[in-house]
């Protein structure tokens, strides 16, 4: 059986409480076998550590998401510092970015905390996980100002080509999902076949962003196989030659099996 990485999924948040523990059974049983679950909130992070705690297979992100930027206070930075020195089971710093699409985004304090998230980073020689939204310019600002040894991966990414190969040699992976299953995202679709494989990597974004196969519901990480498949269609490969490859591209971007990440 193939095994296929989620690089992208919050498990933790309400919306899996009825049935975790079956959605995770089947993704096992479908060679989905390791999730990485990003936080976005300070008072999140203690509830989504305990559930990859309890789960084998989940590898917990902490980080400060842009979306709520309006919640976030100067602690919340020092006690992300703090946890990446205390939390051994840490993959990366995310989730975090810049998202200039929502309303009244304050952009200076967005890139203030991006930016102070990207140095805490470096300092933990950790990767990160980025959302980006009508902000990929600024990104790549922020990234080539403050220089990480690990790179990480460009979630749910939707940017031009000449970005794409920016991010790639800033040591980058770009994250894949749903989106690439509806024939009117040409644009995701076309970057999908024209990016080199060596960085690609699954992601649902569970339970949010979901593809023709779940539309109008929540989204899983049981439908990563069929995201893989559409991937593969799009791209004239084997779904075997892109789980392989994607598999590969996460461990080694996240460093899913070193040691202290084998549980």
């Amino acid at each position: 059986m193939m095994e296929i990485i989620d690089s992208h999924c919050h498990l933790d948040v309400e919306d899996f409480d009825a049935d975790r523990e079956a959605v995770l059974a089947d993704c096992r049983a479908q060679g989905v076998n390791r999730i990485v679950v990003p936080g976005v909130c300070a008072d999140t992070w203690d509830r989504l550590l305990e559930v990859c705690r309890q789960n084998r297979g989940l590898y917990p992100a902490l980080g400060l998401h842009p979306y709520y930027i309006r919640g976030h206070r100067r602690e919340h930075l020092a006690a992300l510092e703090q946890r990446l020195a205390d939390e051994p089971d840490l993959v990366a710093v995310g989730e975090i970015g810049l998202d200039f699409y929502i309303d009244d985004p304050a952009r200076e304090r967005q890139t203030g905390l991006f930016e102070a998230q990207l140095a805490a980073a470096a300092a933990a020689d950790l990767p990160v996980i980025v959302h980006v939204r009508k902000a990929h310019k600024q990104v790549l600002k922020s990234l080539k100002r403050v220089r990480l040894g690990r790179g990480g991966i460009i979630h749910a990414y939707n940017g031009s080509l000449e970005q794409a190969r920016e991010y790639i040699d800033l040591g980058f992976k770009l994250g894949f999902g749903g989106m690439i299953t509806y024939e009117r995202a040409r644009n995701l679709r076309r970057l999908a076949r024209e990016l080199p494989l060596e960085s690609i990597v699954l992601e649902t974004d569970a339970p949010d962003m979901s593809g023709d196969i779940c539309h109008g519901r929540r989204n899983s990480p049981q439908y990563l196989p069929h995201y893989l498949a559409v991937l593969a269609a799009l791209r004239d490969e084997s779904a075997k030659t892109v789980a392989q490859a994607t598999r590969r591209n996460t461990l080694d971007v996240l460093k899913l099996d070193c040691p202290q990440k084998n549980r």
